[in-house]
Formats: structure tokens, C-alpha cells, sequence
């Protein structure tokens, strides 16, 4: 395989890579989305009290307005399309819970993202030592034709 096709495969490579990693932290910046979320009810849960009034999302960007006839019953999702009723501490626990599973996602999808920036750095150290190497060529056959830098053709 020649160097430009060294290069090119090379270029594609972390073109790749930089989608990955691009995709990697989309994923990062969803799972802090849900780790805010999760924040948001721990702190509704504690502060609403049973008579409370509150908006309840209905979907499309709709909200009912409806009463908290016992903040002891809480429902949350566990995840895997399960969910289960709690008493207000057990609820804010299970919570807490579900963020600390998040913050380990987001750990290994931040280490994911640094092996991916390592790789890439191998390849661009790579691509900068073919590029030397062809430019180093290219010089010797100049030279090697009597064309080196600073030298005149010979028929003026």
C-alpha cells in the first residue's frame, strides 16, 4: 500500500473515531439529563407534602392540575419497563439509587471516550509520521534530479 493510501485509510480511521467519540458524548450529555431529572423529582418528592398542589404532565405538552392525596405513595421506575410503589424515604432512596447507576454509566462512557482519544492520537502520530516520510522522499528525488531547494535549472 502506498503512503497516500497509508493516509487516506489513516484519515478515515479517525474520521470514524471522532463519530464515535461525538456519539459517546451525546450519550454522556442524555445520561446527565436523566442524573437533572432525577434531582428534580428527589427534591419535589421532599419538599411536596400530602394537599399539595401540582402540574402533571399528561404528554404532548399537556398538564393537569391535580391534588397529592398522600406523598406516601410514591411510584418510581426501576428500569426494564418495571416500576414500584414507595413511601417517601424509600422513594428519594431509590433515586438516589438509579443517579448513582448513571454516574457509573457516565464513568464508563468517559473511559469508553478517553480510549477512543488515545487511538486517535496513535493514528494522527501516525499520519504525521507517514506525511514526514513522503515529504522526506520527495526531497530526495528532487535532489536526486539535480532539483534540490535553492538550485537553478541548468539550461539558463
Amino acid at each position: 500500500m502506498s503512503s497516500q493510501q497509508e493516509l487516506q485509510a489513516l484519515s478515515q480511521q479517525l474520521q470514524e473515531i471522532q463519530g464515535q467519540i461525538e456519539e459517546l458524548e451525546e450519550t454522556v450529555e442524555a445520561i446527565r439529563k436523566e442524573q437533572s431529572e432525577v434531582d428534580e423529582a428527589i427534591e419535589a418528592i421532599e419538599t411536596l407534602e400530602s394537599g399539595s398542589v401540582v402540574q402533571v404532565p399528561l404528554g404532548g405538552g399537556a398538564y393537569l392540575r391535580a391534588e397529592v392525596e398522600d406523598i406516601d405513595e410514591v411510584i418510581v421506575e426501576l428500569g426494564a419497563d418495571y416500576a414500584a410503589e414507595f413511601d417517601e424515604d424509600d422513594a428519594v432512596d431509590a433515586l438516589e439509587n438509579k443517579k448513582d447507576r448513571l454516574d457509573d454509566r457516565i464513568e464508563d462512557v468517559t473511559e469508553e471516550i478517553s480510549e477512543l482519544e488515545a487511538e486517535s492520537a496513535q493514528l494522527e502520530q501516525q499520519a504525521q509520521q507517514l506525511q514526514q516520510q513522503a515529504m522526506q522522499q520527495q526531497m530526495q528525488q528532487m535532489q536526486g534530479q539535480g532539483q534540490g531547494p535553492g538550485q537553478q535549472d541548468s539550461d539558463e
